[in-house]
């Protein structure tokens, strides 16, 4: 436990923006913010922002021989605007003690909040953290969390001291009333329990239907021997309860197991509902010395809708109808994850700590670590979520209290490369999704997944940059070590998928795409364009080498002529002198076009070429020139005089790559609808694509850009938005490190290399693929001049592998 141990930003209290996820893939979550306090209880099988429960808190009892007792609630002060039309009510607990300040980091998964106060003999430091093990997902979706805190004892006398986890009962969660107070279904139970070599609290509700969305249970535990406990705070009216833990405790920091109270009862603000159960461990510390209070906070809510309930796709499905989570086929409830946690907790914490130093000592600039690491995040937010077999399902974003854009949508995951990297079975869990299920005998692909859930098939117009973009992202799992059995089961689909280009968006069989072409901008291009194109011929050579691969000799004659011909027709077509343009008679013939614009997304296919060693689609020349174009023109480096009356995700001082710029003149009327946006995903993958063509100070900073706004301030720096919190998009971040590693994976041939193009003479980065990950490095010795090269498996099988030095 040491706050920024690897050098990781270190976020004073004032950050307010700051906010940390626990929890695993497909759990839902628990936040963390700066100081120190657990916010965001997003546990219920949704996204949950501003989730709340009262009365949840940890608290300090310390006192030496000779002084009077410490009782502080485990945060900093609370931080301003203080906008509460009724103050702060009591469940806020803003009345009570706190630490005078704190200071925040985090090296993914860990987080460390210190605690300071000049006034107290001692300090305090938060570690919380969930199991994160690339290539074992099983284990990185824990719905739980370890959390600890270190007492450090600066005087010279023994501190006797007792840590304490107030948590709120909120199974059966049903809202707020007016005045906020916690709203749930049924009556709600604590039990306390010594079991399993634990001790702790589960909370449930015995009385709420079993397949109600909000049934579950969440237990709060430890392993310690010397614990006190109140299993249920006095219940009654007002603030009867949070009056009786706070004197119970301040008196000698232990509880009273039960409270009661003689008295007649008020029948005015009746909160007899609410049910706080409190646990705290007791340790004598010694002079200057320091101890450790560790607790395991475990959550478990099986049921989830059977439909996504979105926004875009119409559905028919029965609304009662209940799925059950993935994680819930593991354990019955929430103290059985605790134990498995606790009894596991050795290795899987090895394993976590293997990755964090793995990631963090890169020799990356710190702001590329930070965005690999924080986005990370999406793939363990409520965008994601597994269902009882195990298939991988997301939103495009969260929405604060739902999923926002449903269905795996297929042109935003083209950009999102962690999950591929990290847990390749999410990823091939998708494209069992996309080519088995949503794509039809005709090779139509539906880029939003209904028939997940039994419902029929979406019919809206396909995606082509989607659909181009699914057939690459085949490739790359076949190359990262998916093996053969998902290439075969899926290619008959996949080339189906790929024909369908042919015959669907080109009208004039000439091999570049011209019809109408729905793309992620949620709004249709005219005409050929080398967004569509760039991916088209990306997918043309991808689809030959595994073709070929599989014996498949027509279709990979019909790629490689295609692809030929194509590249070499839309070069001539939309090369513009700068860069690529979209060619259409009238720019205003139809809305939502960009015509002689500069558009970031430009030569998208070319970025996940090079990405997947395909080579080039298109002129290097021209690539060079129209990749650095973009950069030249649509870079800015301040938003003040940037006009955008559409979302906005820059503003004032802010750096940011916008969507499409018009550097000749000729703006449509109406351009496409986000064309004045900055996008964080697009941003990253414009970085990496003027990385791997040798623009490496340029691809820097705009991923630099990025970050600096993602500062806790203003935005937080473990959520990058776009249509929802925690965007896939964001997962581009990935991207960069393999630009900047140069990393080749050929998995097909046990093969791997790398070929960095930074920090050449001393370089060190983290690598994975799906057999196995760890770190690979090379020195330059001083005298001999000769590069050594290293690669270290710190997971996963490595026979046979083979290293190539680029």
């Amino acid at each position: 436990m040491t706050n920024n141990q690897y050098g990781a930003k270190v976020y004073p209290y004032e950050a307010t923006e700051c906010k940390f996820l626990l929890g695993g893939i497909g759990t839902g979550n628990v936040s963390v913010g700066t100081r120190g306090n657990y916010c965001d209880w997003e546990i219920f099988g949704q996204p949950g922002k501003g989730i709340h429960f009262p009365y949840t808190f940890f608290a300090l009892w310390a006192k030496s021989k000779n002084t009077q007792p410490i009782v502080r609630i485990l945060e900093s002060r609370i931080q301003p605007p203080y906008t509460c039309s009724h103050g702060f009510i009591s469940a806020d607990l803003a009345g009570l003690p706190r630490f005078e300040r704190s200071s925040f980091s985090a090296a993914y998964p860990f987080v460390n909040v210190a605690l300071e106060d000049s006034k107290l003999p001692l300090s305090v430091e938060l570690e919380a953290f969930t199991p994160f093990i690339p290539l074992n997902a099983k284990d990185s979706g824990i719905p739980g969390a370890v959390i600890r805190y270190k007492v450090k004892n600066n005087s010279g006398e023994a501190l006797e001291a007792t840590v304490a986890s107030s948590v709120a009962n909120a199974v059966g969660f049903n809202g707020y009333d007016l005045f906020d107070n916690l709203l749930v279904k049924k009556p709600v139970k604590n039990q306390y329990l010594d079991q399993d070599q634990m001790k702790g609290l589960l909370y449930t509700s015995p009385e709420l239907a079993e397949d109600d969305f909000t049934n579950g249970s969440i237990a709060v535990m430890t392993g310690e021997d010397s614990v006190t406990v109140k299993e249920e705070w006095l219940s009654g009216a007002w603030w009867d309860g949070i009056h009786d833990f706070w004197d119970d405790f301040s008196e000698d920091g232990r509880l009273e197991f039960h409270s009661e109270f003689q008295g007649k009862e008020s029948k005015f603000n009746d909160l007899s509902d609410l049910r706080i159960g409190s646990l705290g461990v007791r340790k004598t510390i010694p002079a200057y010395g320091e101890a450790v209070f560790e607790f395991i906070l475990t959550w478990y809510f099986p049921n989830r809708p059977k439909y996504w309930g979105g926004h875009v796709c119409p559905e028919n499905r029965n609304k009662k109808e209940i799925e059950h989570n993935y994680y819930a086929g593991f354990q019955k409830n929430a103290w059985d994850y605790g134990v498995y946690l606790y009894k596991n907790l050795e290795s899987l914490e090895k394993a976590s700590r293997s990755f964090t130093k793995a990631l963090y000592e890169s020799t990356l600039p710190d702001y590329v670590i930070e965005a690999l690491a924080n986005n990370i995040t999406v793939l363990r937010s409520p965008t994601c979520f597994r269902i009882s077999d195990g298939t991988f399902l997301s939103w495009e974003g969260s929405f604060p209290q739902h999923g926002s854009c449903e269905g795996n949508c297929t042109h935003v995951w083209n950009y999102a490369q962690t999950a591929a990297f990290l847990f390749p079975e999410l990823e091939q869990s998708m494209r069992r999704t996309e080519f088995l299920l949503e794509t039809d005998d005709t090779g139509r692909m539906a880029f939003r997944t209904l028939q997940v859930f039994g419902d029929k098939k979406w019919e809206m117009i396909p995606a082509v940059d989607g659909q181009m973009g699914t057939i690459l992202r085949l490739y790359r799992d076949w190359k990262l070590g998916a093996g053969d059995a998902l290439l075969k089961e899926t290619w008959e689909k996949a080339a189906l998928a790929l024909d369908f280009a042919f015959t669907y968006w080109d009208s004039d069989k000439d091999c570049v795409l011209d019809d109408q072409q729905h793309n992620t901008y949620d709004i249709e291009f005219y005409g050929p364009n080398s967004l569509s194109n760039s991916l088209f011929l990306a997918a043309l050579k991808a689809g030959k080498e595994m073709a070929a691969y599989l014996g498949d000799t027509a279709h990979a004659e019909k790629y490689a002529e295609a692809f030929r011909k194509g590249s070499e027709k839309m070069d001539s077509l939309l090369w513009g002198g700068d860069y690529y343009i979209q060619v259409i008679d009238d720019i205003n013939a139809y809305k939502y076009q960009y015509g002689t614009g500069c558009l970031a997304d430009q030569v998208f296919g070319q970025m996940l070429a090079h990405l997947n060693h395909l080579g080039y689609v298109l002129p290097e020349e021209h690539i060079k020139k129209a990749i650095h174009s973009v950069f030249q023109y649509n870079f800015k480096e301040t938003m003040e005089d940037h006009v955008n009356v559409q979302r906005t995700y820059a503003l004032n001082q802010e750096k940011g790559l916008v969507l499409c710029s018009w550097p000749q003149g000729s703006r449509p009327k109406l351009p496409f609808v986000y064309s004045d946006e900055v996008w964080s995903g697009i941003e990253y993958q414009v970085a990496a694509h003027l990385i791997f063509e040798g623009f490496v100070e340029e691809g820097l900073a705009v991923v630099k850009a990025v970050r600096e706004r993602y500062n806790g301030y203003d935005w937080n720096p473990w959520n990058e938005v776009e249509c929802g919190n925690h965007y896939v998009r964001s997962m581009a971040s990935w991207s960069v490190l393999v630009a900047l590693s140069g990393y080749q994976f050929d998995l097909v041939n046990n093969t791997i290399g790398f070929a960095p193009v930074i920090h050449q003479d001393d370089f060190r980065c983290f690598f994975s693929n799906a057999k196995n990950w760890g770190v690979y490095s090379q020195k330059r010795d001083p005298k001999s001049g000769k590069l050594e090269t290293k690669v270290e498996i710190l997971y996963g099988e490595a026979d046979g592998l083979k290293v190539n030095h680029l």
